[in-house]
């Protein structure tokens, strides 16, 4: 097939609207990326806070997202020139959208019901559907978290990244760590002997506690930091169970248990009164 001026010239003419339209988009889109780009980076660096960073993300996805809309309304009706036209088409792609894409039009549901109801905000670690992480990212389709475990026990970081869809908020349960604030409440557990003194084992989990949490304290919110940690005791077959509870870091939480249960095992080895008791059997020899 040959190529002619005369005819690219007339390919020109037959589709002039159609080029036009996709030139203005262009422009427009170019013009919306730089501005959207700036305003991007004067919010978040206005954001102080978790909430605020997670309000800033929140709006610009829905700006990105109402702007998409009204170029395509804009490209349409460019094209078309007649609003009855446009609402002829938006009816009939609406129907079949609305059978083809059931699963993103939930997901889509569930996007506007996350920014407005506020569930959870972006940086609170969630528990759904039996997934742990950190929330990073909140886009139209997909929930984005840091898992938490995983490839490893306790409440550390894997360094994997699992996306979720959301609609997945209308087919399970959520735990939000942080929904109020950043504490929740926590307890390490130690077994000793029914031989030990209770009463300063008791003393040692809570000067444990007191010993890690007391630097923290400048994190805490006013009304934990007045909450002193305190015992509670269970009687098991092999000695008793003292647990020291405490409000701590959602965040942090394997982390000072860990420390707290150090310092225990320091001030329990220090001890002559006191002992750590395990599974083990005695045999006792008795005189007649």
């Amino acid at each position: 097939m040959e190529i002619t001026v005369d005819g690219i010239y007339t390919f020109l003419l037959q589709y002039a609207d159609i080029i036009r339209s996709i030139i203005n988009i262009i422009i427009i889109l170019t013009v919306f990326a730089i501005i959207f780009r700036v305003i991007k980076r004067s919010l978040l660096k206005k954001a102080k806070t978790k909430k605020d960073i997670s309000t800033t993300t929140v709006f610009l996805d829905l700006l990105k997202y109402s702007f998409i809309l009204l170029i395509l309304i804009f490209s349409i009706s460019s094209y078309y020139g007649h609003w009855e036209d446009i609402g002829f088409i938006a009816g009939l792609l609406t129907v079949a959208l609305g059978w083809a894409l059931q699963k993103p039009i939930s997901g889509v549901v569930a996007w506007v019901i996350i920014i407005t109801k506020r569930p959870f905000h972006i940086g609170d670690r969630i528990e759904i559907d039996n997934v742990k992480g950190d929330i990073t990212d909140i886009s139209l389709t997909h929930i984005y978290l840091d898992e938490i475990g995983g490839t490893i026990l306790g409440e550390e970081q894997s360094d994997r990244t699992i996306m979720l869809p959301t609609s997945i908020i209308f087919d399970t349960e959520i735990i939000n760590y942080n929904h109020k604030d950043n504490m929740i409440l926590d307890e390490v557990t130690v077994s000793i002997t029914y031989e030990s003194n209770l009463e300063k084992a008791e003393g040692f989990v809570i000067k444990a506690a007191k010993t890690i949490l007391e630097p923290l304290k400048k994190h805490f919110l006013k009304q934990y930091s007045n909450k002193p940690p305190h015992t509670r005791l269970q009687f098991k077959d092999s000695g008793i169970d003292v647990t020291v509870r405490y409000h701590t870091i959602a965040t942090s939480r394997n982390q000072i248990s860990t420390d707290i249960r150090r310092e225990i095992y320091k001030l329990i080895r220090t001890s002559s009164d006191v002992e750590f008791a395990y599974p083990h059997a005695e045999v006792l020899f008795r005189e007649k």
